[in-house]
């Protein structure tokens, strides 16, 4: 699949601001800092549909966009903020709860989880509520440029460990780079067969 047109629809402070749709939607989530606007941008070929910025935490809404005119793209607020105040942490963890959890078009949840790093503990238990809750969800390793691939190799594979000893296995994973556009048709590619096999369920 290919992305021809990519347009914004709304922001959303609060669950109850989502625009109603029946559009399958496919969402972006992780920690501050972890590349995720500029992935979107990347899969979208645009480098200025989702803001991106060098201060963690910049993404505060849900952004939702319109891909293709038959699915939705939805950008939603990182989690764990070091710098914000507890009540604004606070808001974001709801406003991720509710979307989640209530949100009856989520077809996917893309789980962003930086390459160059280990097993941060906020994503793992952020995964493990996911498969409590029945959220589907990938996993996206972001920046795979910066190391190199022997570097990567190990590292996902360390991830990945430290993972089935929580999972009996593990959910489809991608490895990406915005820069050099690596797992961009994989990932697109895997969105479109999703949608493809729901419209044949219906």
């Amino acid at each position: 699949m290919k992305i021809s047109k990519a347009i914004f629809l709304k922001s959303a402070g609060q669950f109850k601001d989502c625009k109603r749709t029946d559009m399958p939607e496919y969402a972006f989530i992780g920690r501050s800092n972890v590349g995720k606007s500029s992935l979107i941008n990347m899969l979208c070929n645009n480098n200025k549909l989702a803001k991106t910025s060098a201060t963690p935490g910049k993404t505060q809404l849900i952004n939702f966009f319109v891909i293709n005119e038959n699915w939705h793209l939805v950008d939603l607020p990182g989690y764990g903020y070091a710098k914000k105040s507890k009540a604004l942490r606070d808001t974001f963890s709801a406003l991720i709860i509710d979307y989640c959890t209530k949100r009856e078009n989520l077809t996917c949840l893309f789980v962003l989880i930086d390459s160059r790093l280990p097993l941060q503990q906020i994503d793992l238990e952020f995964m493990q509520w996911c498969g409590e809750k029945n959220i589907p969800f990938c996993i996206i390793y972001t920046k795979a440029d910066k190391n190199s691939k022997s570097e990567l190799t190990k590292n996902i594979n360390t991830i990945e460990k430290e993972l089935l000893k929580h999972w009996e296995e593990l959910p489809n994973t991608f490895v990406t780079s915005s820069e050099k556009g690596l797992g961009k048709e994989d990932i697109l590619e895997f969105i479109d067969h999703t949608n493809k096999q729901k419209q044949s369920e219906i």
